[in-house]
């Protein structure tokens, strides 16, 4: 079965997409991809909590269909401002002053 992705635009008019990875039985990584392609170094992610009754399981997975299902605009526009991104920069240590 096909990865299902989702588009969410950011407040600048970027269109990240947006996939579900690793879903476990109480949460899930929400991925936001820059359109200029995974080596563009702009990807982002955030984590979903889930609060279904699989998370009351170690046994139990919870789905990545599922997990999209519960991801409204506002849901994403929340994680994404909670998201950070997957590379560490050109200069990870550099401070900003």
């Amino acid at each position: 079965m096909a990865k299902e992705t989702r588009i969410f635009e950011g407040a600048d008019g970027t269109r990240w997409g947006v996939d579900v990875r690793m879903p476990t039985a109480s949460n899930a990584m929400i991925v936001f991809r820059h359109p200029g392609g995974d080596s563009s170094g702009l990807n982002r992610y955030a984590w979903q909590q889930w609060h279904g009754p699989e998370a009351r399981s170690v046994t139990s997975r919870v789905t990545a269909d599922a997990v999209m299902k519960t991801l409204s605009d506002d849901v994403l526009s929340l994680l994404f401002r909670r998201s950070m991104p997957i590379s560490p920069g050109s200069n990870p240590l550099q401070r900003n002053t």
